[in-house]
């Protein structure tokens, strides 16, 4: 992409109304624009980032038999009226009646909605286990907003739901999908932890969180230092929060160690809260049964926003490869003086794309110092500096992202280094 001609537009200084430093580069980065309250307009920069996790995401969906759908964000109140949710829910629920008085709700999750489609589609034991899955944006009327879309009112989720013969079936695929979950974080090359949790408004036996950890997490951790036991501080009973590193881990191993975290995934044992309450079962053997479910979250514009607070700067965001919106930026300095550097940065751009590296040229008729802090503030990973010294002595500088270092390369080199 050349960003001569694309939307490529910074800001130097964040809105005074932003707080944490995510909210902060991802409107300075020209990623997000409000357009409400907890509601943004994706533009391409952002998006492209979007699609880069969502794509992680369904791949590993996908390898693991998980089936793709698409489910209406409107959703009828009725559903919501047969689990009782209506009333339990709370005032994040946004309703509205359409021209014929039925009542709607925009659908925050979408247990019922799901689960509706279940008891039409699952006939007989045959049908199962199955797991459905969707990204879609989802609507709850937080009370204040903050954070960006950290914890916005609109926001991008991926939302799966399991359905099975029996309990254990029903474990099994949860500790399916756990493995998924794992491999997801893994690719997004994040910091992250696995807690266990509380199952909150949505129910169910247990649920464990994926946090990603960050100083500006809302939520307390506790972990291990010997083995893979962590929690959320609030369910263990300890009055003194400070107290608590260095106490003895409950699973008998180790010593616990607190850290702050930003949720950005739960995954939930269902049981048969939703089953039973909208009467979906299968006759197996003479015997009619509900069917076991499993729910399992990803909120994916909030990775962007935790992925930044786990790594920025003073100079603005530190993206991996797998999150970037481009693997590198070649950076021209004077182009308009002098054709050969235009000439020799198409033959870069093309051999790079060739390569498969997603390249941002960017030929912009403006100061190298504007060119140098935008490069640094989208976070790509790599910059190269190409001038006619450069060109003349062949030897490109190639800037470092996550720790800001140096090296000159030549032609080859550079190509050799990024094939």
């Amino acid at each position: 992409m050349k960003a001569s001609s694309y939307h490529y537009k910074t800001l130097k200084d964040a809105p005074s109304d932003t707080e944490l430093v995510s909210h902060k580069l991802m409107i300075r980065a020209g990623m997000i624009k409000p357009i409400a309250s907890g509601i943004y307009s994706w533009l391409p920069l952002g998006l492209k980032i979007l699609r880069k996790i969502e794509n992680i995401i369904r791949e590993e969906m996908n390898k693991g038999g998980c089936l793709e759908i698409y489910m209406p964000m409107v959703q009828p109140k009725s559903l919501w009226d047969e689990t009782g949710r209506s009333d339990e829910y709370g005032p994040e629920l946004l309703g509205f009646k359409d021209r014929g008085d039925r009542d709607f709700y925009l659908g925050p999750t979408h247990e019922e909605v799901v689960t509706d489609l279940a008891r039409k589609e699952i006939n007989s034991p045959k049908d199962l286990p199955l797991t459905l899955y969707q990204i879609q944006p989802k609507f709850r009327d937080e009370i204040r907003p903050r954070f960006g879309v950290m914890r916005a009112r609109e926001f991008l989720m991926k939302d799966a739901y399991s359905f099975d013969l029996d309990e254990q079936s029903m474990r099994d695929t949860y500790s399916k999908i756990k493995e998924i979950y794992i491999k997801i974080f893994e690719k997004l090359n994040l910091d992250y932890r696995v807690v266990n949790a509380d199952s909150g408004s949505i129910g169910g036996s247990s649920s464990e969180e994926f946090h990603v950890l960050a100083d500006s997490g809302e939520d307390l951790l506790a972990f291990s230092d010997k083995s893979d036991f962590a929690c959320n501080v609030e369910l263990i009973d300890q009055d003194d929060v400070e107290k608590i590193p260095g106490m003895d881990s409950p699973d008998g191993k180790g010593k616990l160690d607190v850290k702050r975290g930003i949720e950005v995934g739960h995954i939930f044992q269902l049981g048969n809260k939703y089953s039973k309450s909208m009467d979906l079962k299968v006759q197996d053997n003479n015997e009619i049964k509900y069917l076991e479910m499993g729910c399992y979250g990803i909120g994916v514009s909030r990775i962007i926003a935790a992925s930044i607070e786990q790594n920025h700067d003073d100079k603005g965001i530190i993206f991996n490869k797998a999150l970037s919106p481009f693997d590198l930026v070649i950076v021209l300095i004077n182009q308009k003086n002098d054709e050969s550097i235009n000439l020799k940065a198409n033959h870069f751009y093309e051999k790079l794309n060739e390569l498969g590296i997603d390249v941002l040229l960017d030929d912009r008729d403006c100061s190298p110092g504007i060119k140098f802090s935008d490069a640094e503030l989208i976070g790509v990973p790599y910059q190269v500096i190409l001038s006619k010294n450069s060109i003349e002595s062949n030897s490109y500088e190639v800037v470092s992202r996550s720790d800001l270092s140096k090296k000159l390369l030549t032609e080859e080199e550079l190509f050799a280094l990024f094939s």
